[in-house]
């Protein structure tokens, strides 16, 4: 049987949860200077009181609510890219795949951390930190299956830090094309731009001609 301490615990816990989750949802879908406190504590079905006993402004529990899809958005896409294969090549190719199925949906609405960063002027404010924190985490994830695939496809690691970024800008870019367009197929366009990222790299070792260096042709005695 729960104390008083641990059931009011439990309680200050269930609001703060309810808050985070209304204002992640209300963010998510209508923008940060769009979404007041006032809908924030509506939707989460917690007292006004409650949002002030946990969170010192409105700026912090985005900034907090960001935090938290962090952390579920990063384990579903990594969840989803393992499941599409058993070498690195697969998984790079098969997160456009993970992503086309969110384009698809009906709650697709953009990237919640390009979104926000988008909406905040200083690079210093938490929001944006947030956000920063979301794609280094994005890319630190994207530049070990590069590190993978440099070693399955024996291409020189230095190359993988570029490809890891390159990468990063084709997940982003299939985001927006998507949000803007509400086509989930910028999911496949991307992917097709992928694959050439990932055949390139095996025209790295072949020999050229030195610039400047004429071709001659052999003569044969007549």
């Amino acid at each position: 049987m729960a104390t008083e301490t641990d059931s009011e615990s439990t309680t200050r816990d269930s609001a703060s949860d309810r808050l985070l989750a209304a204002a992640e949802a209300l963010i998510y879908a209508g923008g940060i200077h769009a979404t007041g406190v006032d809908a924030i504590v509506r939707q989460s079905g917690t007292a006004r009181k409650s949002f002030y006993t946990h969170f010192e402004s409105k700026d912090a529990l985005v900034a907090a609510a960001l935090d938290r899809r962090d952390e579920r958005w990063m384990n579903w896409f990594i969840a989803g890219t393992q499941r599409h294969g058993n070498t690195a090549r697969k998984r790079l190719l098969g997160m456009f795949e993970v992503l086309r199925d969110w384009f698809a949906s009906e709650d697709f609405h953009g990237c919640a951390f390009l979104n926000a960063a988008g909406e905040i002027a200083s690079a210093e404010d938490p929001i944006r930190i947030v956000a920063r924190k979301h794609k280094e985490r994005l890319l630190e994830f994207v530049r070990a299956e590069c590190d993978a695939f440099a070693i399955e496809s024996g291409m020189d690691a230095r190359h993988a830090a570029q490809l890891s970024r390159q990468w990063l800008i084709l997940l982003d870019g299939a985001i927006a094309v998507a949000l803007v367009s509400g086509d989930a197929d910028a999911a496949l366009d991307a992917r097709a731009a992928a694959d050439m990222l990932l055949e390139a790299p095996a025209t790295k070792g072949r020999p050229r001609n030195k610039p400047n260096t004429p071709l001659t042709t052999k003569r044969t005695a007549t």
